[in-house]
């Protein structure tokens, strides 16, 4: 019977794998889609995204991501080098990612980029998305940046990018809040 259930147990983290797979594989096909639908099937409601320093609640970060991908002729994601721990209903997953974009004013310059996602990712509804995501930008190799700063919130405090273990990717609970709005 013990053997049968560790059987059991392994399959299940299988199985929770492969799905929180799909959900960063839905994030990154519906960015390069322009499918709102599908990058918001990557995210539970209230869930908060941090993009270097900006931060934002899903709706708004699905918005500002969009828009940025607006001005690109091409654009696409690429997710690599996935870790993710699982417990219970909670993961934290770390996958790098390079992206590479063309805008229509640079003929064949590419805009490329690395990082890393660092999620916090729950099952609720027997459905795993990501509650918590921190996007890292490592490097970048582009001619001028043409971010869109909306005038969004930071986050606090500010997240930690290092070769050691106070890098954000260490964290456990992987928890991030807005900062209050200048008023």
């Amino acid at each position: 019977m013990r053997a049968q259930e560790g059987l059991e147990a392994k399959v299940q983290g299988l199985v929770d794998r492969a799905e929180i797979l799909e959900c960063l594989n839905r994030y990154a096909r519906g960015l390069d889609r322009h499918d709102r639908e599908l990058v918001r099937s990557a995210y539970h409601d209230g869930a908060i995204d941090v993009h270097g320093s900006l931060a934002f609640e899903v709706e708004d970060f699905i918005d500002w991501a969009l828009a940025y991908h607006d001005a690109q002729l091409h654009h696409q994601h690429y997710i690599t080098n996935l870790t993710i721990e699982v417990h219970g209903d909670v993961a934290h997953s770390e996958s790098y990612y390079l992206f590479v974009a063309r805008y229509p004013d640079r003929n064949t310059q590419l805009t490329v980029a690395g990082g890393r996602y660092v999620d916090r990712l729950e099952r609720k509804g027997g459905r795993w998305a990501i509650s918590t995501r921190v996007c890292t930008a490592e490097w970048r190799a582009a001619p001028e940046s043409k971010l869109p700063d909306r005038g969004r919130p930071l986050i606090a405090p500010q997240v930690c990018v290092s070769h050691d273990q106070s890098d954000v990717s260490y964290v456990r609970p992987l928890e991030v809040e807005l900062a209050p709005e200048a008023g």
